[in-house]
């Protein structure tokens, strides 16, 4: 008679940890994205639609300025 055991670091889809790594990763998302966008929207127009931003988009987003 044997007994298998297995050992995973993998978190389940549906679990406890899983969900709260997901909001965790989720809210450091969105404070980097303010982050910058506070970066962003010190820069002129010109400089801004010339990478693609548009500045009242950046300003319905939100920003800050504070650091992490």
């Amino acid at each position: 008679m044997s007994i298998a055991t297995t050992t995973s670091t993998r978190i389940g889809g549906n679990s406890f940890m899983r969900r709260a790594l997901d909001r965790m990763i989720e809210a450091r998302t969105i404070q980097a994205r303010r982050y910058v966008n506070g970066y962003l929207l010190s820069l002129d127009d010109a400089t801004l639609a010339t990478h693609g931003y548009d500045r009242k988009q950046l300003e319905r987003e939100g920003s800050t300025t504070a650091g992490f």
